[in-house]
């Protein structure tokens, strides 16, 4: 028996010792970057890491991968730098068409297109990644940092977006989302969720945007009627950066120093927040103003709660289409600004409970600025401190991701 545990220990002593089996060296900078690079994104088998090493890396044209369950590693987001400050073509720095992809630990700057942008993928994972243009806010910089659109099970966290002309931090047309622990700051709209379903957003930064929160819904998109998200612990102070989207932009709408602002969306929840130095109001609740002539869309937001937030100092120098209003209001705005639009349609004879419920403290102040029909009339505004009745709406359930630890 002894001889036995002896031949034992010696093969376990042998394996421990015998040489591991390594994947391929991190990419490296070079020349030949680029090319090593895409080449392994599309050799790439399921399960395969690629590794980007330390350093900065020059590339003149966008990557793409269309293989599921990959991960795009880098050395870390202060040590692995993909510059596209030279990038010839309009495009996207990654592409992203895959489902089951991690992408962690690096750096994207200066796109001309948007940052990374993930289309129809199922298991899309931003995790430890910044995204910025080094060149500040500026209308040419690209329009989205962190892109996933039309895709599922998505999980944002640990991200830094700055300088995207429209929004640093964007999900569009996707659900069962989760935007965590990250950081958008100087874009015109810092964290965005639009025409979404089932999305937890908590736990950010979102300063010195132009606006820093936004949940809304757009009409003439393959999937409308977002509803059903969470807004909760997040720091959405000191949004006042300049707008600056390009003209046409539907951002571009958005008023300078806006902190949350709500749009033709459902039950959405709004609680444990600190709203600070927002310019023109720390919350707005607002219908679609514009034209238009999808039969499937509701301009009007429903089912919104918002309660138990912390709000600081604002709404001294509105911007924007409320602006005028201001002196008719003291010279500024209370903290939950909502249009108080019910109607829409030609005639304005569309409409439905639209249940705007506001458990703040009695001293929070909030205005109903009585515009009833969209587009509203701003001349004819009645402004009123009254709050709408209470009304017992539904929490939507935490988002839980499918494979996700502790998400």
């Amino acid at each position: 028996m002894r001889g036995l545990f002896a031949a034992v220990s010696v093969l376990a002593l042998a394996v421990a010792c015998s040489p591991q089996a390594k994947g391929p060296a991190a990419v490296a900078p070079g020349p030949t970057a680029y090319a090593d690079l895409q080449k392994r994104l599309i050799e790439a088998k399921p399960g395969d890491t690629i590794e980007i090493g330390e350093g900065k890396f020059d590339f003149t044209d966008g990557l793409s991968l269309d293989v599921d369950n990959v991960t795009i590693k880098g050395a870390g987001q202060d040590k692995t730098f993909l510059s596209f400050a030279g990038q010839t073509g309009a495009g996207e720095g990654l592409l992203v068409t895959s489902n089951g992809v991690t992408l962690t630990g690096f750096t994207m700057q200066d796109t001309k297109g948007d940052g990374i942008k993930a289309k129809g993928a199922d298991g899309i994972s931003f995790i430890n990644l910044k995204v910025e243009w080094t060149g500040g806010p500026k209308a040419e910089n690209g329009a989205y940092g962190v892109y996933p659109v039309e895709s599922k099970n998505v999980l944002i966290d640990g991200v830094t977006v700055s300088g995207a002309s429209d929004a640093g931090i964007y999900v569009g047309q996707s659900e069962n989302i989760i935007v965590r622990n990250s950081r958008a700051e100087y874009n015109v709209a810092g964290i965005e969720i639009e025409n979404s379903s089932h999305a937890d957003v908590h736990d950010n930064i979102a300063t010195h945007n132009a606006g820093g929160i936004l949940v809304f819904d757009l009409p003439d998109l393959p999937t409308i009627g977002g509803h059903s998200t969470r807004v909760f612990h997040n720091q959405i102070v000191a949004n006042d950066t300049q707008n600056f989207a390009p003209p046409g932009n539907i951002v571009a709408n958005v008023p300078t120093g806006a902190g949350l602002m709500l749009m033709a969306n459902k039950n959405v929840h709004v609680f444990d927040n600190t709203f600070d130095k927002n310019q023109t109001a720390h919350v707005m609740v607002i219908a679609y103003s514009f034209p238009f002539t999808d039969a499937r869309y509701n301009p009007l937001p429903r089912d919104f709660v918002i309660r138990d937030n912390t709000y600081g100092e604002g709404g001294g120098n509105p911007q924007g289409r409320l602006a005028p209003l201001a002196p008719q209001l003291g010279g500024k705005l209370p903290p939950i600004v909502w249009d108080g639009v019910t109607k829409y349609g030609e005639k304005g004879d569309k409409t439905e409970d639209v249940r705007i419920v506001v458990r703040e403290k009695p001293e929070v102040g909030f205005i109903n600025l009585g515009l009833v029909t969209t587009p509203p009339d701003l001349t004819a505004a009645k402004p009123s401190t009254e709050r709408l009745p209470d009304a017992k709406i539904e929490e939507p359930a935490p988002v839980v991701l499918p494979g996700k630890e502790g998400a």
